[in-house]
């Protein structure tokens, strides 16, 4: 679906990200990991073509950056890790927004329909009429979780989400339901790259792992081939002990 190689990205004089390959298929989750400062973020806006660089991008067979942004804006959504705290909003009027690639001036009943069903799957239906700067953090999250859902509503084939720490300020069950939402949106051909803290989460629910370190790979493969003592500690300069979950039998990584 996304195939990027040797990416390279520097601000000012700082090297951010240096010869980075991604090769992302039809219906997989990238979970992209890292300490601080690896790129992680960088990485991903580069891919979802907010950032530009001379290396080529090539998202279903097609250079990125000939992409109409309206016609692009349909095939794939970026869930940014910072989002304005003040938007003097209604919430159904900020999930709304995802729908802005297909209306004019007012929304049409399948935007609404869309609008409505991305508020149920996130479970924020029950703010729809709040204003959305009362929310909680997690709440707010939630929120825009739904809004690029809401976005990739549409008949068209193989759509891709970009997930910049999409967990943060979510309490443990809104954690496993968003994770679940987007397992389940790649479970149907669609694809996902999703910037992640939690480890273990991301061994638990993403197809390749993708370890940065210094803006570059440290590792890449399956859960269980980049989830080594090994590759971990040197990337996080932290020892840690590799074994088994005693459910999913998935590696899980105990700190310290």
């Amino acid at each position: 679906m996304i195939k990027a190689h040797q990416i390279s990205y520097k601000h000012k004089e700082f090297h951010i990200l240096d010869g980075v390959d991604v090769s992302l298929g039809y219906g997989e989750f990238l979970a992209i990991v890292g300490p601080n400062g690896a790129g992680k973020s960088s990485l991903l806006s580069v891919l979802a073509n907010e950032v530009k660089s001379k290396q080529k991008v090539t998202f279903k067979d097609k250079n990125i950056h000939d992409w109409s942004v309206q016609e692009l804006s349909k095939h794939k959504a970026k869930f940014s890790q910072h989002n304005s705290n003040d938007i003097p909003l209604e919430v159904k009027d900020v999930v709304m927004m995802g729908r802005y690639p297909y209306f004019d001036a007012q929304p049409r009943q399948e935007d609404h329909e869309a609008m409505n069903n991305m508020m149920y799957e996130t479970d924020v239906i029950h703010l729809k009429d709040r204003e959305y700067n009362t929310l909680s953090g997690g709440e707010k999250q939630r929120v825009h979780l739904s809004r690029v859902l809401a976005q990739l509503q549409n008949e068209i084939a193989h759509k891709l989400l970009f997930l910049d720490e999409p967990l943060n300020n979510l309490d443990v069950k809104h954690q496993y339901k968003a994770l679940e939402i987007i397992k389940n949106f790649t479970k149907k051909a669609n694809s996902a790259i999703v910037v992640l803290h939690d480890l273990n989460l991301a061994a638990q629910y993403a197809d390749k792992i993708l370890l940065m370190k210094s803006g570059k790979v440290a590792a890449y493969g399956t859960p269980e081939e980049v989830f080594t003592a090994e590759n971990i500690s040197g990337a996080y300069n932290f020892p840690c002990t590799i074994c088994a979950h005693p459910i999913t039998n998935n590696p899980m990584i105990i700190f310290g």
